[in-house]
């Protein structure tokens, strides 16, 4: 079946670079802000800026938070970066009261330790946990990829946890994959050479 590459627009990512990040890769992904849209794709990306609680309103304003829940229990490929990865999980201290997708277990906390610079902003380097990922193919034990971020999702399923990241002394999941769905708190985006091997991965999983 040949891919059809859609992306969720919910007024608040940064998109451009990650379509440009695609159509280096030879795919040029379709915006998607309705619900029905999204019977006419087979993979999904969903790029993250923006607090926790204002995408949550986004997506539910729009109507696609329950058929994202639907997409990723049919085990349809999703991609999600940044708060695109975030949104996955129960809830955040970013925004209290506001419950995410809910499709992963755990919490999204914020840095605490008073030593750390925040946001964590700059390269890193990312150790990938799991054997024979398809995800993973091709690189080193731990590439560095570019992060933005302040908060980060804590309690994983070790099962799920994908890839880790150590800030300053503090470890924390950088990537969760099951199946058909990936997620990166970093941007592949903004990540060279290193995240466009791991988007052509996604896409060729």
């Amino acid at each position: 079946m040949e891919m059809k590459l859609g992306m969720i627009d919910y007024g608040r990512g940064n998109l451009r670079s990650v379509i440009n990040a695609c159509k280096v890769l030879g795919h040029d992904p379709t915006l998607i802000t309705k619900p029905e849209e999204l019977e006419n794709f087979t993979h999904l990306i969903f790029p993250g800026q923006g607090a926790f609680g204002d995408c949550m309103d986004s997506l539910h304003r729009l109507g696609l938070a329950k058929p994202l829940q639907e997409w990723i229990a049919a085990g349809k490929p999703y991609f999600g970066i940044c708060v695109g990865y975030q949104l996955l999980f129960e809830a955040s201290e970013e925004s209290p009261g506001t419950a995410g997708l809910g499709v992963v277990a755990g919490t999204v906390r914020r840095f605490t330790s008073n030593h750390l610079k925040i946001p964590h902003m700059g390269w890193n380097a990312t150790v990938h946990t799991k054997e024979n990922s398809p995800y993973w193919v091709g690189f080193d034990e731990a590439p560095y990829f570019y992060f933005v971020h302040s908060y980060y999702p804590s309690e994983v399923d070790p099962g799920l946890v994908s890839a880790t990241c150590d800030y300053g002394g503090e470890t924390f999941c950088a990537a969760i994959e099951q199946g058909n769905l990936f997620a990166t708190q970093f941007h592949p985006e903004k990540s060279q050479h290193a995240g466009l091997k791991l988007l052509d991965n996604f896409f060729n999983a």
